[in-house]
């Protein structure tokens, strides 16, 4: 099912059974408010280009008309990648904007941080900037969807399993940020290597609010480790690139997904330090030649130009913040002109093999009222120097 057939299959089903305006939170008869909190300063305020894009998304869709006759009006909070500032932004969307659902907040423990209080208050937690595969908990969990994205825990159990398949004797160094972001990829391996654990991984963490993580690699190479998995945000992976490459360590070097940006972390690392390492893939890279006809990466970079001018579209986030809109849109479509909680949640635990433009092909959305993990699939790939190269199948995390 493409994206434009789930939105229409969903806004006629729902059609005859619409509810009063007046009785939607977040909904009059001309407008649909949804929030969000996004990292729009701090130390990993390169996520904020997802805001940014999906900002600029919706009035894309707002000046084609909006959505069933609605507007959408996203309003995007700075939190600084603080939780205790994300649950203030956060109350103050709920209880003074009076949003209709939260939509992609950025960060792990700060989607942690207001799970339990936007359950209290019945409003959903939509396609969460986070792949922690703890928000696929539904009894924890039952509000929160995540995001389009790959799953943390999946993605580190595909680098070990490469990693086995090309040293069965490997030693594995993780350098993990010291939250449940971090703590999903040393699960993910843990999956893998099971009770030889402990014999065969050392963990290196740090705190976002670290200015250096120099040290922690510098020990983790007198470990001896063949594989070194950065579960890293930008700022740090730049730093991580660098210092390999300065002590000249070659490991078989994996990044994390939410780190690969060529504009914010290769570049700013020194792209020839950066050859042969590997991380994974779901979405399109506009840099990848074998897009280049492609109407899907067309559609994309004429969003790009109109309403995100003299942005660098080499950065991802753009694309995952495209993608994630997508999405949201379709629930909203799909929904009709019933946007109750109920209605919302419905939808968005309805979607079945939804092909995104900017999804890589094999890859689809789906959930269910037990599967609150979009994304499910990835592809490896590896850095060359100017850009990522895809190798392999796509493959699961399960």
């Amino acid at each position: 099912m493409d994206f434009r057939s789930f939105a229409l299959a969903g806004a006629l089903a729902l059609a005859a059974c619409a509810t009063s305006a007046q009785e939607m939170r977040g909904v009059t008869k001309t407008e649909i408010k949804i929030g969000q909190t996004m990292p729009y300063s701090g130390p990993v305020s390169a996520f904020s280009m997802l805001g940014k894009s999906e900002v600029a998304y919706f009035q894309m869709i707002n000046e084609k008309g909006g959505i069933n006759g609605r507007k959408v009006n996203l309003i995007s909070y700075d939190d600084g990648y603080v939780p205790p500032k994300t649950v203030e932004q956060t109350r103050k969307l709920v209880e003074q904007d009076e949003v209709a659902l939260i939509f992609s907040t950025i960060g792990t423990a700060h989607n942690t941080a207001t799970a339990k209080y936007l359950q209290t208050k019945k409003v959903p937690q939509l396609f969460i900037g986070s792949g922690a595969s703890k928000f696929d908990d539904i009894a924890n969990y039952p509000m929160t969807i995540m995001g389009i994205q790959g799953s943390f825990r999946y993605e580190a159990r595909i680098y070990t399993r490469y990693a086995l398949s090309k040293n069965s004797n490997a030693k594995f160094a993780i350098l993990a940020q010291n939250d449940d972001f971090g703590r999903d990829y040393i699960a993910g391996v843990r999956d893998v290597l099971g009770a030889d654990f402990e014999k065969r991984a050392v963990v290196a963490p740090y705190e976002f609010t670290d200015p250096t993580i120099d040290s922690q690699i510098t020990n983790l190479k007198a470990t001896g480790a063949d594989v070194l998995i950065g579960a890293v945000t930008p700022k740090f992976a730049a730093q991580m690139i660098r210092r390999v490459y300065e002590l000249g360590w070659k490991p078989q070097f994996f990044l994390a997904n939410v780190s690969i940006w060529i504009s914010s972390v290769m570049e700013p690392a020194g792209v020839e330090k950066g050859i042969g390492i590997m991380s994974s893939a779901y979405v399109k890279d506009p840099m990848d030649p074998a897009w280049k006809d492609d109407a899907g990466l067309k559609a994309f970079l004429e969003f790009m130009k109109k309403y995100m001018p003299g942005q660098d579209f080499r950065d991802q986030n753009f694309v995952n913040g495209y993608n994630s809109a997508m999405v949201m849109e379709a629930v909203l479509r799909a929904c009709g002109d019933d946007l109750s909680t109920e209605n919302i949640m419905k939808q968005a635990q309805a979607i079945k093999d939804m092909e995104l433009p900017m999804l890589l092909p094999g890859i689809k959305v789906s959930t269910g009222p037990n599967d609150h993990m979009p994304v499910k699939q990835m592809q490896m790939m590896r850095f060359d120097g100017k850009q990522w190269v895809r190798f392999g199948d796509v493959q699961t995390g399960r």
